[in-house]
């Protein structure tokens, strides 16, 4: 398969469409991240506040062939203790791009960016048992499955399990070290 031309970028004003399609269409959102309409006035309020980027997370838009395709997400998460933090990513891609690899490909930019830009350890994410093709994705992305969180998301009228994956920094840069020219 053909490596998809694949940018992260942060939200425009014109981007805001991608946000609202996906907080008021379920198929847009996606059946595993669909939980019911969410609020897009909160979204339009939250981007002309800091542009949907705080110290704690944020949302970039993902860019395949110059077109937005949808978007990646990133919250601080701790373990107790606030420095014992690490980042929680997610994605979600309109239908027409979904199953071609642009999502192995965003999650994959995004954990190199936190890792890069931050100094936390370890990204995570999670997706629910059912969602192969996420599963697939993640490990696409260099993600290590790491065990199965019970009943933690609720959806469609029932608890659901998730599967939890991790990258931590050694594994990014192992990955993509090249050697020196």
């Amino acid at each position: 398969m053909e490596t998809p031309d694949v940018v992260l970028r942060p939200v425009a004003a014109a981007d805001l469409w991608v946000l609202e399609r996906q907080a008021d269409d379920p198929e847009a959102g996606g059946l595993f991240n669909w939980s019911g309409y969410r609020d897009i006035a909160a979204t339009r309020r939250r981007f002309e506040e800091n542009r949907l980027i705080t110290a704690d997370g944020g949302c970039l838009i993902v860019q395949v062939g110059g077109a937005a395709a949808g978007n990646v997400v990133w919250n601080r998460h701790t373990y107790g203790v606030p420095i014992w933090a690490c980042w929680n990513i997610g994605i979600a891609l309109l239908p027409e791009f979904r199953g071609r690899g642009a999502g192995a490909v965003a999650q994959r930019m995004l954990a190199a960016y936190l890792l890069g830009t931050t100094p936390l350890e370890r990204i995570e994410a999670y997706t629910d048992v059912e969602n192969v093709a996420e599963q697939r994705s993640l490990a696409k992305a260099g993600f290590t499955r790491e065990g199965e969180i019970r009943s933690a998301q609720f959806r469609e009228g029932r608890w659901r399990s998730l599967y939890l994956y991790s990258l931590i920094r050694a594994e990014l840069a192992g990955a993509t070290a090249t050697p020196p020219t």
